[in-house]
């Protein structure tokens, strides 16, 4: 069986495995009608509308 001949340090081991963890950040688009940024195929949470219709009645 094969043996490594030394040990792996904590600095190449981490350096090895430093890409397996990135997280991704999540598209986030404008609104249509306001222009605030959302998360898609959701509601937009400042003027209540999806897919343009009002989904959520906003008080004014």
């Amino acid at each position: 069986m094969a043996v490594p001949k030394r040990k792996t340090s904590k600095a190449r081991r981490d350096t090895r495995r430093n890409s397996h963890w990135k997280l991704t950040t999540p598209g986030i688009v404008a609104c249509p009608k306001c222009g605030v940024y959302h998360l898609p195929h959701r509601v937009c949470k400042a003027c209540g509308t999806y897919d343009g219709r009002e989904v959520i009645a906003q008080a004014k």
